[in-house]
């Protein structure tokens, strides 16, 4: 382990930090839950489950995803990309942009609304039919980020194939499908999750062909608020975006900096460098704090006050510690109470310390039963929810010490997170979503 703090005294936070999404939900209404933590603090799911037991309702899902599906009231959102298997009639609007692994057939974007008691289909819509200029991760598709839900609208985040806002009845609101056509490292395609603040709607397109940005669009409209360039390559992070000192912050990961701006303009606030080569985990805040990480060919963990954070904080008072060792590549960090959760890389193996002072409660425990992992770590009612891609979910004591309470085996692939809500998990499986409880 590598364990850097700084030797100047810590600042108590003065200011009063509020994640929040608009509304306040005790559902499920983006990527990483109602407190954008990965934490359900409201739920009290199963802790037991298999194919055969504890299964209240099981869908198939047409076509292929990994973004997690998001919840308000009775009202579940899934969306996903089905290959139609059709050709063109017409000229490709896109030839030009056609990269190398591109699929020369139709393929249909898909938004579906279900009741989250039943599982049964109140409506399904396909907001884009067209060929992908780009290839997709050999593990992925072209679903891969999460929507976002108020209660009364869902949008549907496709990457180059366009954003599109709905109500929760499925009726088109506007869409923008001039944003770009992005160019990503090994043809891996589009997978970051957009990010919803209030009346904003932020989106990350760090890209390879030098036209990298961030960009705020109004929830209501569609209409650019904001777009600031970025001096970034590949990367599939998504924004965290929390009140802090009487503004809102969208703190961004990238290659050469982690970025915070300020929501109502986009100017930066302050950057912290140190992430490795195409971050992906989200950024989570815990008590003035932000801990931000990255694993791909390297390994970084840096927590950052955020009490007069501003231009560059890398080693300055503002970074509260570091670590160089077993942080995560695809997984998303979880925090809960003061404990901070990490894969190592995608592996099964997991890590817990100290999200004030950085100290590990352990570290590099394996898992047993899980080996590659996608799905992000959950937390709900005193337990830690672990997921690997085989189907098997490790359920251990959320607390300072590792204990495993169960170990639920599904029959199909998991990528992405697990959702809780009320008593029921849902689970965005390979084949099917599942809705888990007594």
């Amino acid at each position: 382990m590598t364990l850097s703090i700084p030797t100047r005294p810590l600042i108590t936070l003065a200011g009063f930090l509020v994640i929040t999404s608009g509304t306040l939900f005790a559902d499920w209404p983006q990527w990483r839950g109602p407190n954008f933590n990965g934490t359900a603090s409201n739920a009290k799911p199963v802790t037991q489950w298999s194919a055969t037991n504890n299964v209240r309702w099981k869908l198939p899902i047409p076509g292929k995803g990994s973004g997690t599906p998001v919840i308000a009231g009775d009202d579940l959102f899934v969306v996903t990309a089905l290959d139609t298997g059709k050709k063109p009639t017409g000229e490709d609007p896109n030839a030009e942009a056609r990269q190398d692994q591109a699929p020369e057939t139709l393929h249909q974007f898909i938004v579906m609304c279900l009741d989250r008691k039943t599982g049964k289909e109140r409506w399904k819509k396909t907001v884009a039919e067209l060929v992908p200029h780009s290839g997709h991760h050999r593990d992925h598709f072209y679903a891969s980020a999460s929507p976002i839900t108020d209660g009364k609208h869902v949008w549907a985040h496709f990457g180059s194939r366009g954003t599109y806002c709905l109500t929760v009845k499925g009726e088109p609101v506007w869409k923008r499908t001039d944003l770009g056509l992005m160019v990503l490292r090994g043809g891996f395609g589009d997978g970051s999750s957009p990010a919803l603040h209030k009346d904003t709607l932020v989106i990350p397109w760090d890209t390879e062909d030098g036209n990298s940005y961030i960009v705020a669009l109004d929830k209501m409209t569609g209409k650019t608020r904001w777009k600031k360039e970025r001096d970034h390559i590949s990367s599939w992070a998504t924004p965290l975006i929390i009140d802090h000192g009487g503004r809102s912050l969208v703190i961004q990961n990238g290659v050469n900096y982690s970025r915070a701006y300020d929501l109502k303009d986009g100017e930066e606030v302050w950057r912290a460098g140190g992430q490795t080569t195409r971050p992906i985990p989200t950024p989570v805040y815990h008590d003035g704090m932000v801990f931000i990480g990255s694993g791909h060919r390297g390994s970084f963990l840096g927590a950052y006050k955020l009490d007069g954070a501003k231009g560059d904080i890398t080693d300055s008072s503002s970074q509260v510690w570091t670590l160089g060792k077993n942080t995560p590549d695809v997984p998303s960090l979880l925090i809960s109470d003061d404990r901070l959760y990490f894969h190592a890389g995608r592996d099964g193996i997991i890590s817990c310390v100290d999200a004030k002072s950085g100290k590990p409660h352990y570290l590099r425990q394996r898992i047993s039963g899980l080996r590659q992992v996608y799905s992000s770590p959950v937390a709900a009612n005193g337990h830690v929810y672990l997921t690997g891609r085989t189907g098997t979910t490790v359920v251990i004591k959320d607390g300072p010490e590792y204990e495993v309470v169960a170990t639920n085996e599904l029959d199909e692939r998991i990528d992405a997170s697990l959702v809780m809500d009320d008593d029921a998990i849902y689970i965005r499986a390979e084949k099917h979503l599942y809705c888990v409880g007594k």
